[in-house]
């Protein structure tokens, strides 16, 4: 018969067990994880060239994406273009900071500056401000 709590390592996190019955073990699982969602708007006219452009993300500014923190990064592109950015960091204030300061975001930003319509005349990199997230399902 197992314990009614377990206490194990997964994967660098720790997770409780409750027995419900011999056969049912719920586990809560207490996560580092932030999970980010950012909405910004590319223009119009210009929606062919943001996609034909993310089709060939240059290799050394994903490398920069990874070696700053983001993981599980995608990019949601609404027909009106509204594009819906989803991604997880173990810190994502660090995370953005790194890569502001990054010379191959710089690059890259300036390059798709034009692609996006004006956000208060911020950068698109400088309009990442992360939705309240309200519901999650595992």
């Amino acid at each position: 018969m197992l314990p009614s709590k377990l206490f194990s390592p997964l994967a660098g996190q720790k997770v409780l067990g409750l027995l419900r019955s011999e056969s049912e073990i719920v586990s809560q699982v207490k996560r580092k994880t932030m999970r980010i969602c950012f909405l910004l708007k590319v223009r119009p006219e210009k929606l062919e060239e943001y996609k034909a452009r993310h089709e060939r993300v240059w290799p050394e500014m994903q490398n920069a994406l990874r070696e700053s923190g983001w993981r599980n990064y995608s990019l949601f592109l609404r027909p009106d273009g509204l594009v819906v950015g989803y991604l997880e960091a173990d810190d994502f204030e660090k995370c953005s900071a790194k890569m502001n300061h990054h010379p191959v975001n710089t690059r890259w930003q300036a390059e798709m500056a034009p692609l996006f319509e004006p956000s208060n005349g911020a950068a698109a990199n400088g309009t990442l401000f992360p939705l309240e997230e309200v519901f999650h399902l595992d």
